[in-house]
């Protein structure tokens, strides 16, 4: 096989068609000056580069079958739940990265902090995390690229593997918070049996147990977190009954956008939600999550009827995600609002779980400081106020939240590796080596800390994480504010600067966040010195990808730029982005 039929084989079908990475397109372009010598040269450039991927039958999730969308012959038709059902499925695994244990902790420390003050913070984090997952997935219907795929045809060797390391240091962020989260949830739910460092090595069994799911079909799998979602809202729900907070003042958190006699604290917590709310791995997850979708890219009807569902199952999705947020945020701001060490310990006399309280809940100013809210304290505090069952209840959303996330986590890291180095291992390989790299540092924690030194990692996980969202936000923007990758579907000018204006933002807060981290671990001397470096190597990176982004978007000057098209702009897209406007755009319309 020639490599000229290599790549048209491995490439599916429309992919060819909807990236400049693979820009061909049959016939005339309408006189334009891409002609089919241009079209000729962007082939050979495209294989030099080697930019065509691996049959796309090893990929994960999808490799085996795809959801088929049913046809309706009635003209002017207009929404139909049957294809709503069809399209179902991608954006609630999606959502799955808005309730990880991560979340439900910052949820309940915002809640114990702020009481309601900072639920619109929740709400609007929310809505712009539907922004950009909106985004990723259009990026996927258009092009059957996903992210990572994409960034393998548009960026450089050093910078694509710059992404990639970032966006894994994410996922093993996540995946630490998700192995904390798992077994702080089966120590509550043993009670005290199976000790910690004992459930975090349970994390890697049921990991593998998990992987093998989706061997019974995708629509099982998909039903499955929707199970497991169904769990965290009737148990999370089920506490927020029980506990009854005045809903007047969880309305007024939720609409008015304003947060009266907040100090630092409560500031740190709304920067906190934000960070654990939009996750830069789950851009790259849901752009590939739409692929296993059977949708006819040469019609245009049909990629817009597949935006349209898929952005009401994403709001669906995360407005039950954000549901469920509101419960825990709600439960323990009507609880622990203002409780000190002595109140809750007063709670839980003559409780089962007294003994446990009192070491957790001790500090050396009499019991007067304020409640340093985690997820095993929080669990505890649910036991003493409202019983056992409302502690075993808690345990087993922690344990569906855990267990959930892990699965996306897993299937996020395969599509990054898979996009990024067009190299596809055995999927147990894959899972070994990132749930290894989570569970070492987590297990000497477990097992040689205490629970405080366990539960206060989150924040430095966030921190972390925090740091990596530029990596998956700009390069979202970028593309799909591409002509030349969207063709007709590509960004208006309202979504092009309400992307920007709101991504600056959510970086911009989640940097202070970092910032006032560091500043708590108090580093100095040679530790400092190495922060201040990476912090100016991260600076640099970050204007890397903007100017990508701003050539992307048709700034002439940067694109007519020679060193912009010798180290930001690959070789086989310099034709295409040049070209945006005319032939690019004319050529995808007429192969729909």
């Amino acid at each position: 096989m020639s490599s000229n039929e290599a790549y048209h084989k491995n490439v599916e079908p429309g992919a060819g068609g909807d990236g400049p990475g693979g820009s061909s397109a049959s016939g005339s372009n309408g006189g334009a000056s891409g002609s089919s010598h241009s079209n000729q040269l962007h082939h050979q450039q495209i294989l030099n580069e080697t930019t065509y991927l691996k049959p796309a039958a090893k990929q994960a999730y999808f490799s085996d079958e795809k959801v088929l969308i049913p046809e309706d012959d009635r003209t002017n038709m207009g929404f139909s739940f049957r294809k709503l059902w069809a399209f179902t499925g991608p954006g609630f695994l999606m959502s799955i990265a808005y309730l990880d244990p991560g979340n439900i902790e910052s949820d309940l420390q915002s809640g114990a902090a702020a009481k309601y003050k900072i639920l619109w913070v929740l709400l609007w984090a929310t809505v712009l995390g539907l922004l950009m997952q909106r985004l990723a997935a259009r990026l996927g219907v258009v092009t059957g690229l996903h992210l990572a795929e994409m960034c393998y045809r548009q960026y450089k060797r050093l910078p694509r593997w710059i992404l990639w390391i970032m966006i894994e240091i994410a996922i093993i962020g996540s995946d630490m918070q998700e192995v904390i989260g798992t077994a702080i949830a089966i120590y509550l739910l043993s009670n005290k049996a199976v000790p910690l460092w004992g459930g975090v090595l349970i994390t890697i069994v049921d990991t593998f147990t998990f992987l093998f799911l989706d061997k019974y079909g995708l629509r099982k799998l998909e039903f499955l977190f929707g199970f497991l979602i169904t769990i965290m809202a009737v148990t999370f729900g089920y506490e927020y009954i029980v506990s009854a907070p005045n809903q007047v003042e969880v309305l007024e958190g939720m609409f008015v956008p304003w947060c009266s006699d907040c100090n630092s604290n409560v500031l740190l917590q709304a920067v906190g939600v934000v960070g654990a709310v939009i996750m830069p791995h789950n851009l790259y997850l849901h752009s590939a999550l739409v692929k296993s979708r059977d949708i006819d890219r040469r019609q245009p009807k049909k990629v817009s009827e597949a935006n349209f569902y898929f952005f009401i199952e994403a709001s669906v999705a995360l407005f039950v995600s954000f549901i469920i947020n509101l419960f825990v945020v709600s439960v323990f701001a009507h609880g622990m609002y203002g409780k000190t060490n002595k109140d809750v310990l007063d709670i839980c006399t003559d409780k089962s779980m007294y003994e446990d309280a009192k070491m957790s809940f001790v500090d050396h100013q009499n019991g007067t400081a304020i409640i340093d809210a985690d997820l095993y304290k929080g669990g505890l505090f649910l036991g003493c106020t409202f019983g056992a069952v409302a502690m075993y209840i808690w345990g087993v959303g922690i344990l569906a939240a855990g267990q959930s996330s892990t699965m996306t986590g897993t299937y996020a890291g395969q599509f990054s590796m898979e996009g990024f180095l067009n190299l596809q291992w055995p999927r147990w390989c894959r899972v070994l080596v990132t749930r290894c790299i989570a569970i070492i540092p987590t297990f000497c924690l477990a097992m040689f800390s205490k629970m405080d030194d366990l539960t206060n990692m989150n924040d430095i996980l966030n921190a972390v994480m925090s740091l990596q969202l530029p990596f998956a936000a700009i390069p979202t923007i970028a593309f799909t504010s591409c002509a030349a990758i969207m063709g007709e579907f590509v960004n208006g000018l309202g979504n092009k600067i309400v992307s920007i204006c709101l991504t600056i933002v959510v970086i911009g807060v989640n940097l202070y966040f970092v910032i006032v981290q560091v500043e708590n671990m108090q580093i100095q001397g040679g530790l400092l010195a190495l922060v201040c470096i990476f912090a100016i190597l991260y600076i640099l990176f970050n204007l890397y990808l903007v100017i990508h982004m701003a050539a992307c978007m048709g700034n002439q000057r940067l694109m007519n730029s020679r060193w912009v098209q010798r180290f930001v702009l690959p070789s086989q897209n310099s034709f295409s982005i040049k070209n945006a406007n005319s032939t690019y755009a004319s050529t995808k319309r007429r192969s729909f």
